[in-house]
C-alpha cells in the first residue's frame, strides 16, 4: 500500500492520485453504507499537493488547478451523473461547472499555503472549503448537493449531533480526520502513537453521536398521516400528451383512489406530491370558486378530521404593472402574471392557503442571473416540475390544522429539502413536522432519487422534525425525529401509507441560530487572505 503512495517521476503518479481521491470519495457517498471511506477521500489529493509543492518548478499553480479539476471533476461525475438521465446538456454542465467552482477554494488553499506557509496553509483548507459550501447555498448557481456533510445522510446514527452543528459539521469533521491520517501518514514518527489524533477524531464524535441516539426521545403530539404515490411517469404519462398520456381528470381519480385506501377516521393531513395537480394554471384569484376545489371538498367532507397538503401549479396576475415581480411573465390577452410551483393546503371547511417554491432549481425554475446568463437555457437541469421562471415568496409558510395548531406542517417542495438552513425557517415559523413532497421520476432508477430521500434524514436530525414524504415516484415515505426511515414504499409503483407522525414544538441548537459554521468560515476567509497577503507582501520585502 505505501508503494501506491510513495512520490515517484512516473508520470501517472499524480492522475492516479487524483483518480484515487474522487474514487474514495464516491464509495463514501450515499447511499452505500460505506461513509468511512469519506475520511480518507482527501488524503491522495493532499498527497498530490504536497508533490506538486515540494517540487521546484514554474507553474505549479496551473498543475496543482489541473489535477485539483481532474479530482473535482471525477467525483462530480461518478457521485451526480444521473442528472443526465433528465437532461444531457444540463447533466454535463452540472458535473463540469461544479467541478469548476469547487476549485475555488482549493487554488485560495494553494496561494495560502505557498505565502504564509504550510501550517496556516493546512489551516486554511476546510475554512476556505466550508466558506464555499455556506456561499455555494445561496448564490443563483446554488448546487450543493456534494456538501461534505451530506455524506453521513445513509448513516444518521453516526450525526445526531447535526441538531446542534448542522451538517456543515459534518464537512468540518471530513475535513479535521482528512488532515489528521494525512499528517500521520506523511509524518517520520514510527509506530502507532502516531495514529492516536485521527481515530480520536472519529471515534469521539461517534461516541457523542451514538449516545445521542440511544438517549434521544421523539417529543410531539402525534397525529395520522398518509403520503400518496401516485406513480405517474413524466415523460410519458404527466406533462406531454402521446401514447400514454394521463388525463388530469384520471391523475387526480387515481390519487383520489389511493387516498382512500388508507384513509381512516383518525387521519388528519393527506399528503400528495409536487405537480400532482397539473390542469393547467390554478389562477389562485378564481380558485376559491373553481371546480377543481369542490372536487378536492368533497374528498375531504368524506372524511371529517382530513386536511389536505398537495403540490399544484398555480398563477397570479397583477393588475397594477407597477407591482409585478421581478420574475413576472407577460401576455398581451393577459397582462403580467406569475406562475408558481406551489402547496396547497386545503380544510374541509373551503378554506385554503398556498405556498410558492422559492428555493428554485437553477436553469429550470429559474434562470440564474437572466440578463448575463440567458444564452444558458438550453442547459437547464430538470430536478422536478415543469421548465419555466418561477415566482418566489419570502417567507416560509406553514400549514396548521384547524383541530390543534401544534399539529402544524412545513410544506417542503423537492429541492428545498437539502439546504438545511432554509428548512429551519419553517420550524421557526412554528413546523411541527415536515412534509417533503416531490416528483423524483426524472432521473430514473438511478442513486438520484436514493440520495434525496436520505438527505431527508439530516434535515430530520438538524431540526428534531418527523418527516412524511410524498413522492409522484421515487421513494415515499416516514421519518422519525433520529432520522431514521420507519416505512417506505418501492420505486415505481403506485402506493399510500399511512403512520403517527408526531409533531414537535422544541428548537434545537441549530434551528435557532442556523449555518453559523458556515458564516464563520466566511468571516475566518478573509482572516486567512489577509494574513497571506500580509506575510507574502513582507517576505517579499525581506527579499529586496
Amino acid at each position: 500500500m505505501s508503494l501506491l503512495f510513495k512520490e515517484t517521476n512516473n508520470r501517472y503518479y499524480l492522475p492516479l492520485l487524483a483518480f484515487l481521491s474522487a474514487f474514495l470519495l464516491w464509495l463514501g457517498w450515499p447511499v452505500k453504507p460505506l461513509a468511512f471511506f469519506l475520511f480518507l477521500g482527501w488524503v491522495p489529493f493532499l498527497l498530490m499537493e504536497q508533490s506538486i509543492s515540494a517540487k521546484a518548478k514554474p507553474k505549479r499553480g496551473r498543475t496543482f488547478f489541473k489535477y485539483a479539476y481532474l479530482t473535482l471533476f471525477l467525483w462530480n461525475l461518478f457521485t451526480t451523473y444521473w442528472v443526465s438521465y433528465s437532461t444531457l446538456f444540463g447533466g454535463a454542465a452540472a458535473v463540469i461547472f461544479n467541478a469548476l467552482f469547487m476549485t475555488a477554494p482549493m487554488m485560495a488553499f494553494f496561494w495560502t499555503k505557498r505565502a504564509a506557509g504550510k501550517v496556516v496553509g493546512y489551516l486554511s483548507l476546510p475554512v476556505y472549503w466550508i466558506a464555499f459550501e455556506q456561499f455555494h447555498l445561496n448564490w443563483d448557481l446554488t448546487w450543493p448537493w456534494l456538501t461534505l456533510g451530506n455524506g453521513f445522510a445513509a448513516v444518521p446514527s453516526w450525526v445526531q449531533w447535526y441538531e446542534y452543528t448542522g451538517y456543515l459539521g459534518g464537512s468540518l469533521w471530513v475535513w479535521i480526520v482528512n488532515l489528521l491520517v494525512f499528517f500521520a501518514f506523511t509524518s517520520s514518527k514510527r509506530g502507532f502513537a502516531k495514529w492516536a489524533a485521527p481515530v480520536l477524531a472519529v471515534v469521539l464524535p461517534l461516541a457523542v453521536s451514538f449516545w445521542i441516539w440511544n438517549a434521544y426521545e421523539e417529543k410531539g403530539d402525534a397525529a395520522e398521516v398518509v403520503v400518496v404515490q401516485p406513480n405517474v411517469d413524466p415523460y410519458k404519462e404527466k406533462f406531454q400528451e402521446g401514447e400514454n398520456y394521463l388525463s388530469f381528470e384520471e391523475q387526480l381519480n387515481r390519487l383520489i383512489k389511493l387516498s382512500e385506501q388508507k384513509i381512516t377516521p383518525d387521519t388528519k393531513f393527506l399528503v400528495w406530491p409536487e405537480t400532482s395537480i397539473t390542469n393547467g394554471l390554478n389562477w389562485e384569484e378564481g380558485f376559491a370558486t373553481s371546480p377543481l376545489k369542490l372536487t378536492l371538498l368533497d374528498l375531504l367532507r368524506r372524511h371529517p378530521n382530513l386536511e389536505l397538503v398537495a403540490g399544484i401549479t398555480t398563477a397570479t396576475l397583477y393588475p397594477d404593472s407597477a407591482n409585478k415581480s421581478v420574475s413576472a411573465r407577460y401576455h398581451p390577452q393577459v397582462g403580467y402574471y406569475d406562475i408558481f410551483n406551489a402547496g396547497l393546503h386545503l380544510k374541509a371547511d373551503g378554506r385554503h392557503e398556498f405556498y410558492h417554491k422559492s428555493k428554485l432549481v437553477p436553469g429550470v425554475e429559474k434562470m440564474p442571473y437572466p440578463h448575463l446568463l440567458k444564452f444558458l437555457g438550453p442547459l437547464a437541469i430538470d430536478l422536478g416540475g415543469t421548465v419555466g421562471g418561477y415566482g418566489t415568496q419570502e417567507e416560509r409558510t406553514v400549514y396548521k390544522h384547524s383541530q390543534n395548531q401544534a399539529w402544524s406542517g412545513a410544506p417542503v417542495i423537492c429541492y428545498e429539502s437539502i439546504y438545511g438552513e432554509y428548512v429551519s425557517k419553517y420550524v421557526r415559523n412554528g413546523a411541527g413536522a415536515i412534509f417533503i413532497i416531490t416528483n423524483d421520476a426524472w432521473w430514473s432508477d438511478s442513486p438520484g432519487y436514493k440520495q434525496h430521500l436520505t438527505y431527508a434524514s439530516l434535515r430530520a436530525i438538524e431540526t428534531r422534525r418527523s418527516i412524511a414524504r410524498s413522492a409522484n415516484t421515487g421513494i415515499s415515505g416516514f421519518l422519525n425525529q433520529r432520522g431514521e426511515i420507519t416505512q417506505k414504499s418501492e420505486w415505481w409503483v403506485q402506493d399510500a401509507l399511512r403512520d403517527q407522525v408526531k409533531f414537535n414544538q422544541e428548537l434545537t441548537f441549530y434551528t435557532r441560530h442556523g449555518e453559523y459554521i458556515g458564516h464563520g468560515a466566511q468571516w475566518l476567509t478573509l482572516g486567512f487572505l489577509l494574513a497571506a497577503l500580509v506575510l507574502s507582501f513582507t517576505r517579499r520585502k525581506k527579499r529586496v
